[in-house]
């Protein structure tokens, strides 16, 4: 026959209930990385982040026969710079490159044979408008394997239309004098025989490897 244990056995028997509070976080805030700092009479001067020693020449194996040499200055200089044609970041969701290349890792790196490419975001106001004398143009990118899938852009009214994909300007002939009536324009109107223009002619190929 089964009998109760005595009341002392079953309290010690019990499950013991521990406090969340052993389980919880810490109620001390974690200071933000973009937190303002104390006032301090006396702030520490920003140290920069480019050894001295770069400035020794050493071997020149890997950096295109030339001798791995640079100034704490021109490495700081390229270190902060976003890209060599834009200073600063130019979307929200980008992490300054002063704030990210920093650490051990940065200290003896020659900043000038890292890879530094250039901001889309600028290289696209330097194409020329392309002027259409349809009401509506199809835009793919230029087709292969660099291209995008084909939209159609409505240049009806009297201003430039860009491509939601690549950014490529569009905009309607008889618009022409209009535009080129404004004060500015976000486009060249027409070639500037500058490094990086891309050719006024689209085409669709059916090369394995074809684009513009």
């Amino acid at each position: 026959m089964f009998r109760l244990a005595p009341a002392r056995l079953r309290s010690s028997l019990q499950p013991v209930q521990r406090s969340s509070a052993a389980f919880s976080s810490s109620s001390t805030p974690t200071p933000s990385v973009d937190a303002i700092p104390a006032n301090n009479p006396a702030p520490k001067a920003p140290a920069p982040n480019v050894s001295a020693t770069n400035a020794v020449p050493t071997s020149s194996e890997g950096s295109f026969d030339q001798v791995l040499v640079e100034s704490v200055e021109k490495g700081e200089a390229l270190r902060t710079a976003q890209a060599p044609n834009r200073q600063g970041i130019w979307s929200r969701s980008q992490q300054p490159r002063e704030r990210a290349m920093v650490g051990p890792r940065f200290e003896q790196t020659i900043m000038e044979d890292q890879p530094r490419p250039y901001a889309a975001i600028d290289l696209i106001h330097k194409q020329p408008v392309r002027w259409v004398k349809e009401r509506t143009v199809s835009c793919d990118g230029g087709g292969g394997p660099l291209g995008h899938p084909r939209i159609f852009i409505n240049v009806d009214k009297p201003q430039i239309c860009m491509c939601t994909y690549c950014g490529l300007p569009f905009a309607h002939e008889h618009h022409k004098e209009h535009l080129k009536a404004q004060p500015s324009s976000p486009y060249p109107l027409e070639p500037t025989g500058q490094e990086g223009e891309v050719e006024f002619s689209q085409r669709i190929t059916n090369e394995p490897l074809g684009q513009r």
